[in-house]
């Protein structure tokens, strides 16, 4: 390895903020099969500290620069093949940064099909090209007739040839290519213009019909949305630059020129020629490579901002707050075909559904709230969840009425995102949890299980399907789900599993599990009876001590013979926190139950026998607070008796509502009128916003004011900052650019419950197009 490129563990170091020693070490760990969540929580002495985010991070960028260096031993193998490897050449491969600069760097040998500079050489050409950027005193066309022979018919056909010659040798300079890109990356424009006679098919798109911006400042959500438009064939999107330059000479060429010391004024017949050439290469050759890889380049970054986004709602959605174990009601709320009603009891189990039909056109009313009430009486139900779909506020308007005339203690009503919910329905998973249970109700107790505990429910799901995404459907589906298992395995080992209820699906989710062992695990548990111990998991087929050492922490047994298995203490440290339980003379079990004798403990007193201090001090936080959740306190968005529909909302209006999609232009708020509004960044606080979810959450109860309400268009603005008398002058026109309306499905709804099984299009895309202005 070149001592002038840094290593891997110092590259890496930089990206995430760390020390190379620090990366070292996480690689070494990772590369001996240790999970992400286990280095993050048991192995911090080793690792410095590196969080999850960071490891995940790390665990992306070692892919990348692996890649890369296999890349670039292939590379010095085929010059090497080709007897035109150089110490220079060489030196120039070892120091390559990217993919891009190693490529570069391999223009001029990369085995190549046979082209038309290829032809020209054959037919004796390349000394003509040669003679012509050697001697500039010379007479292209008299020098051409020269060459004019069987193959070559006629002095046309040699210069041609001696063009396409000097223009392959432009456009494999490396050193002119890395310039130019640079130059382009700086200076080009993204445009794009509509399809003529695609005017009205694609008026959704009307905002990109004339479009153009900087390349490199393009937000990701406006390239997504102009990329979907010119798949759809509505608009041709396309890289220019130096478009409005009127020089004789455009910026663009003359660096061509300059790197093939061709003079563009004052020169003789073969500098005007080569300059020519230099035009037909740049048109024909260098930008349409260029302008491919910076289109790639600006996919590719506008596809990471949006797997970036949606990582993160999922993230915020997965550890929302769990109303917790509670006999719980699911109203999955339809008009025509009826409410599907499913009662489950704490653990989950589906115990008593029905269907009622309160709407049109039944209108049976007082026979769905005298069934809901005997459910409620007959289960002992304590909360009721109702899915955000179609019908939702009414249904939420009859649970009202109903949680009213109860006498006593009433149940909490919540309404939770039911995206997903139809395709986990019908799902093998669910067939074999509940196969005796009809598919319309199984969507009805997963909206129950969703309020109970949203982190066990939603991981049964695709998490594409969860919808919390910014055109989820048009990047990388692979390095999604790359992502979104990533967010999900880290939040379930976040908040830890109960070894003896948790569900398959979710035990797959523990590190260093998988499916099969978690099935293996579930099929022990179902014939020998619940787990004592978290050591009995060795006794599970093909659990090993790796993937016990891997899971062991981030799994919970309550009110077992070891008190620390109900803890994220790992097994290996038990002994650590027996002697830290020891000075303060109790036992284990009795600081669990009451830890303020924890507070004296100097956690450095217990540093040694291979624990360090960060280990010693989580011990001891946990000795604290044994099985801690991190998710928050439950609460519930109460909306504004009287506000249903969009006709209900009036400027000026201040609702509670529900943060349902968090995007890199604002959040979008379900306030109870079946289509959500969107708080556009520059109105999320009083101060200014660089990154929304700065501010809120995916999941979060917010204060919203009403600003403007188009229910032509539905299209709700809303605002949360604190003056309210600013907001009628704060009006802005639609930012230019916003992606158009229908282009995405609206947040936290089932993008499986369209018309049709079409896919909905609503608040996402419609709402953006009216965005207010960015500050």
């Amino acid at each position: 390895m070149s001592a002038s490129r840094p290593s891997i563990e110092t590259t890496i170091a930089k990206d995430i903020g760390a020390r190379p020693e620090q990366v070292a070490a996480a690689v070494a760990l990772l590369d001996e099969g240790a999970t992400v969540p286990f280095v993050a929580r048991y192995r911090k002495e080793a690792t410095g500290g590196l969080d999850d985010v960071q490891l995940r991070a790390l665990e992306s960028r070692l892919t990348y620069l692996r890649d890369l260096e296999s890349r670039r031993q292939a590379i010095l193998k085929s010059i090497r093949d080709q007897d035109k490897l150089t110490d220079a050449l060489a030196g120039a491969v070892m120091k390559a940064a990217t993919r891009v600069e190693l490529e570069d760097i391999y223009l001029p040998y990369r085995p190549k099909r046979r082209n038309r500079a290829e032809a020209a050489r054959e037919r004796g050409l390349a000394r003509l090209a040669e003679t012509i950027l050697a001697d500039r005193s010379v007479d292209p066309d008299r020098l051409a007739a020269g060459f004019v022979t069987k193959e070559v018919p006629d002095i046309k056909a040699a210069l041609e040839g001696a063009r396409d010659i000097v223009a392959e040798g432009l456009a494999d300079n490396p050193a002119l290519i890395g310039e130019i890109r640079r130059y382009l990356m700086a200076k080009a424009v993204l445009r794009a213009r509509v399809v003529k006679g695609k005017e009205e098919t694609g008026a959704k798109f009307s905002d990109y019909f004339d479009h153009e911006e900087k390349w490199a400042t393009a937000p990701s959500h406006r390239v997504l949305a102009l990329l979907r438009a010119q798949s759809e064939g509505v608009v041709g999107v396309d890289i220019e630059v130096d478009a409005d330059d009127v020089s004789p000479v455009k910026p663009v060429e003359a660096t061509v020129a300059r790197h093939a010391g061709i003079r563009t004024f004052g020169g003789g017949a073969a500098d005007e020629w080569l300059m020519g050439v230099v035009r037909w290469a740049w048109r024909s050759k260098i930008r349409p490579h260029l302008a491919t890889q910076l289109m790639s380049s600006l996919r590719e970054n506008a596809e990471g901002e949006a797997i970036r986004v949606f990582s993160r709602n999922l993230k915020d959605l997965l550890l929302a707050a769990p109303a917790g174990a509670k006999a719980t009601m699911g109203l999955d709320p339809g008009i025509r075909t009826g409410v599907k009603v499913a009662v489950i009891d704490a653990t989950g189990r589906h115990v008593d559904s029905a269907t009622v039909y309160p709407f049109q056109p039944r209108n049976d009313v007082a026979g769905a709230s005298a069934t809901l009430t005997r459910l409620i009486a007959k289960h002992g139900v304590e909360l009721i969840a109702i899915g955000n779909g179609t019908a939702s506020r009414e249904t939420e308007q009859l649970a009202t009425s109903i949680i009213a005339a109860l006498p006593g203690k009433k149940p909490v009503k919540a309404v939770v995102s039911e995206a997903g919910a139809s395709i986990y329905s019908a799902s093998e998973l669910a067939s074999k949890e509940m196969p005796e249970v009809d598919v319309s109700i199984r969507g009805a107790v997963s909206i129950a299980r969703r309020l109970q505990d949203p982190l066990a429910e939603l991981i049964k799901v695709d998490p594409k399907a969860i919808g919390v995404g910014q055109y989820q459907h048009d990047v990388d589906q692979a390095k999604l789900s790359k992502a979104l298992d990533g967010v999900v395995e880290d939040a379930v080992n976040a908040v830890g599993v109960d070894l003896n209820t948790a569900s398959t699906a979710l035990l797959s989710r523990v590190a260093g599990l998988g499916p099969s062992l978690a099935e293996a695990i579930v099929a022990h548990r179902d014939r020998d009876g619940s787990f004592a111990s978290r050591r009995t998991l060795l006794k599970v087929p093909r659990l090993g001590p790796k993937a016990f050492e891997q899971c062991a922490g981030f799994l919970r047994i309550n009110n077992g013979k070891e008190p620390l298995d109900a803890s994220a203490v790992h097994p290996e440290a038990y002994p650590l926190a027996r002697k830290i339980v020891a000075a303060v003379g109790k036992d284990v079990a009795s600081v669990m139950r009451d830890p303020t004798a924890m507070k004296a403990i100097d956690a450095e007193r217990f540093v040694g026998d291979g624990f360090g201090l960060m280990t010693v001090r989580d011990v001891i936080a946990e000795l604290e607070k044994p099985g801690r959740d991190p998710r928050p306190a439950f609460r519930t968005a109460a909306f504004l008796e009287g506000v249903n529909e969009m006709s209900d909302l009036q400027p000026g209006m201040m609702l509670e509502g529900t943060v349902t999609n968090v995007t890199a232009f604002g959040a979008f708020v379900d306030i109870g009128v079946h289509q959500d509004g969107l708080v556009h960044i520059s109105q999320l606080a009083d101060t200014f916003v660089k990154d929304p979810s700065d501010v809120v959450k995916a999941g979060q109860v917010v204060m919203v004011r009403v600003v403007e309400v188009d229910t032509k268009r539905k299209r709700i603005a809303l605002s949360m900052k604190k003056n309210a008398g600013e907001a009628p002058a704060e009006r802005a026109p639609r930012e230019r650019g916003a992606p158009p309306a229908a282009s995405n499905p609206p947040p936290a709804r089932d993008a499986s419950r369209g018309a049709g099984g079409k896919e909905q299009r609503g608040a996402l895309g419609s709402a953006l197009a009216d965005a207010l202005k960015r500050r």
